[in-house]
């Protein structure tokens, strides 16, 4: 009976380690977008990417990959909250957590 478990029990734990989201970066937060204004979150490292998301003042982040486009560092990052949610911003709004 121990046999039939394993193979579902590792089913399980690689399941959960997969959904898990180990992102490895420095945290950093939002800072600069202003009390009335959200930082995007875009599917691309520029402007002409689509937008995922408006990100408040405060919000933690983990960041990864810095590149530049058309003169502009944008890096790619992650909710700390809910790292599945990534995507990239200007590096201008972001300070060091």
């Amino acid at each position: 009976m121990p046999r039939a478990t394993a193979p579902i029990g590792l089913s399980l734990f690689l399941a959960l380690l997969a959904g898990c989201g180990a992102v490895t970066g420095d945290r950093v937060v939002v800072s600069g977008a202003g009390p009335e204004e959200l930082l995007k979150l875009r599917a691309g490292p520029g402007l002409g990417y689509s937008v995922i998301a408006g990100l408040p003042d405060g919000t933690s982040l983990t960041r990864r990959d810095c590149v530049t486009e058309v003169g502009q560092l944008w890096c790619e990052v992650s909710l700390a909250q809910a790292p599945g949610l990534s995507g990239y911003v200007s590096a201008d709004y972001l300070s060091e957590d």
